[in-house]
């Protein structure tokens, strides 16, 4: 489990595909103090096993699934990656419950510069309409963020300095592909209320009624 507080910004020193999978190596220095092979870490907000340390970071593999889903197999060397170590038991939780696992990819649509802050614009699938609610939360690239406005398949948030500073966001460029995950409250949420892309018949519970409530 993180928090979406992104502790440091890595970089990727080399990407080998082997056949469908791929194995990553990662230039860190801020999160390398303590850090053991088996461990988790968030990379770009999904979640990796750290399967070998190096003079400069760590090795992590990823799967045919973790490919599929997410924008790893458009990386390259040298592509900045937001780095976040799990949640401990008595860490502030400063941004929002995110989890590591990657619900879509979205892309960059807009960047609009605001004197020193920033106003992000992404696309996202369809399938995650349901999830995504304006002044709701959502993890891009393993960045716990607020939705500031909503469209019908793109939605924007407001970026302050600090992050700018602290993430790979000024290196995001329009059209470029970003992890998405969506707040797991409203994952749970769709889950108990019998929601599928075809809704269960009988079920009076809508995501209508859900946003005029305040959820």
């Amino acid at each position: 489990m993180f928090t979406g507080l992104i502790e440091e910004v890595g970089t990727i020193q080399s990407f080998q595909l082997r056949g469908g999978t791929a194995v990553a190596e990662i230039a860190a220095r801020n999160l390398m103090p303590g850090l053991q092979k088996g461990d988790s870490i968030a990379v770009n907000g999904t979640c990796l096993t750290v399967v070998g340390l190096t003079q400069q970071g760590f090795n992590a593999e990823l799967s045919q699934e973790t490919l599929a889903r997410t924008s790893f197999g458009e990386m390259q060397p040298g592509s900045k990656v937001n780095l976040e170590r799990p949640l401990l038991p008595t860490t502030r939780l400063g941004g929002h419950f995110v989890q590591g696992h990657v619900d879509g990819v979205g892309k960059v649509t807009g960047i609009h510069p605001e004197q020193g802050f920033a106003r992000y614009e992404f696309s996202f699938p369809a399938d995650l309409q349901p999830y995504i609610v304006e002044k709701g939360s959502i993890a891009i690239d393993g960045i716990s963020l607020t939705i500031a406005s909503l469209a019908r398949c793109s939605f924007q948030v407001a970026i302050i300095p600090h992050t700018l500073a602290n993430t790979n966001l000024p290196d995001r460029h329009v059209g470029d592909s970003v992890n998405l995950e969506c707040d797991i409250l409203a994952k749970y949420v769709a889950s108990l209320s019998g929601y599928r892309a075809e809704p269960k018949k009988g079920s009076t519970l809508t995501f209508e009624y859900l946003k005029e409530q305040g959820y």
